[in-house]
């Protein structure tokens, strides 16, 4: 019986370990670095068509548009912002 004990434990932990996973080196940060660059990139994009509208070079409704893209884009980092703050200080309650 001890040998078919052992036999069946050395599978299980084979199994477990062959099963068990992988977690990608550095994956949130490079997800959070993307993000940010997507957010900068947007701002400046929308600073430009707006530097471009007021002085004349472009359209008034491409003026609105940046803004609104712009606002949006802030608020949904201020909301993403405020949503990692909660969970931080979620853990702080947390007993140990």
């Amino acid at each position: 019986m001890d040998v078919k004990a052992s036999v069946v434990s050395q599978a299980y932990a084979n199994a477990r370990t062959a099963a068990a996973p992988q977690p990608k080196a550095d994956g949130a940060a490079e997800g959070f670095a993307k993000l940010a660059g997507n957010f900068l990139g947007a701002l400046q994009d929308h600073e430009t068509t707006a530097r471009s509208a007021m002085s004349g070079g472009a359209d008034p409704h491409a003026l609105v548009q940046a803004l609104a893209s712009s606002q949006m884009a802030v608020e949904t980092v201020a909301t993403v912002r405020d949503r990692v703050v909660e969970a931080y200080q979620e853990i702080l309650r947390m007993p140990v």
